[in-house]
């Protein structure tokens, strides 16, 4: 399928579809709309080595993330690459494993411009690292949010978020509250944790216990949880990082043979598919986990198009699902 046929079939002149291909905003949204729906119908593959030729850029954007086989991670690089290939680019995808010998293999990339861009969503314990390989090319750190730095990010407010869970519990008359978190060089782990801590310190609630997973599976949630139903008094709630430590949870409880939320109340974070298929639901905080990955490409882009652009710091909405694990 060529250039030529898309733009027999839209009704416009080739020059006009090249436009859309570039992503020039001269193309009239009509018209635009018009090769688009061309596009999809003709399954057309633009020839990406010519546009390479004329532009001197790959067109393709390296995707670092430490564990995908996270099912919130797994959401955010769905969302890349929907916002890449709608602009154009498609995606190298690294699984860095938080390695940074793996890490370097994947920037190697960046030598000879096989990729015009780097989106990570590793560790912010790591940033110092990964900018010294990096360099001064374009960067976005997504889902992992920095107060200061040269590098432009997206994510949602941690504490806050945590704090709301907290709050909830509490308000729901649960005086020991647990939390079960993952690796500390993670800045989302600590701004959890910190949110947890702060209301237990506001409401005046003594009990405190932290278990921390060995990584973010089930297995891992399911051997945290059953460590805290050792100590005395146990738990009457617990505030899971993320969705599948918490499913982990409530499979650890159910085998103690105590009933959910009567004797211990459950909550998780994400807000992935993982919430809704275990039994039962588990409330959880519902990230924009597609619209974080969308935005990172978005401010990638503007990155790639204007190097000089100031550091952007985008903070993403959230909001708590209520069911019936709590």
């Amino acid at each position: 399928m060529s250039i030529q046929k898309i733009a027999q079939l839209a009704g416009v002149s080739v020059a006009t579809v090249s436009r859309v291909l570039n992503n020039s905003d001269t193309v009239k949204a009509k018209n635009r709309d018009r090769v688009l729906q061309a596009i999809k119908e003709a399954n057309y593959q633009p020839n990406l080595l010519a546009r390479q030729l004329r532009t001197s850029r790959s067109f393709m954007i390296l995707v670092m993330v430490s564990n995908i086989a996270n099912p919130f991670c797994a959401e955010v690089v769905k969302g890349i690459e929907e916002q890449a290939e709608k602009n154009g680019y498609r995606i190298l995808l690294c699984n860095s494993g938080s390695d940074i010998e793996r890490s370097r293999s994947g920037l190697s990339l960046l030598t000879g411009k096989m990729v015009d861009g780097i989106i990570t969503m590793d560790a912010f314990t790591r940033l110092t690292e990964l900018a010294a390989l990096i360099g001064d090319a374009p960067w976005v750190q997504c889902a992992e949010y920095a107060d200061a730095g040269a590098v432009s990010c997206v994510g949602i407010n941690d504490v806050d978020a945590s704090q709301h869970v907290v709050s909830r519990l509490a308000d729901g008359g649960r005086q020991r509250i647990a939390l079960i978190n993952h690796d500390l060089s993670y800045k989302y782990a600590r701004l959890r944790e910190r949110g947890y801590k702060s209301v237990l310190h506001l409401r005046d609630l003594s009990y405190q216990a932290i278990e921390y997973a060995s990584d973010l599976s089930a297995a891992a949630g399911m051997a945290a949880m059953t460590r805290l139903l050792t100590t005395e008094p146990r738990p009457d709630a617990v505030f899971a990082v993320s969705d599948t430590l918490a499913a982990g949870a409530l499979r650890a409880i159910e085998k103690a043979g105590l009933r959910i939320p009567q004797d211990i109340a459950v909550v998780g974070f994400d807000g992935t598919e993982l919430s809704e298929m275990v039994s039962p639901p588990l409330s959880t905080i519902k990230q924009p986990s597609r619209d974080i990955g969308r935005k990172a490409v978005d401010l990638l882009l503007n990155k790639i198009d204007n190097p000089d652009a100031p550091t952007e710091r985008v903070m993403m909405n959230w909001r708590f699902i209520s069911r019936a694990s709590s």
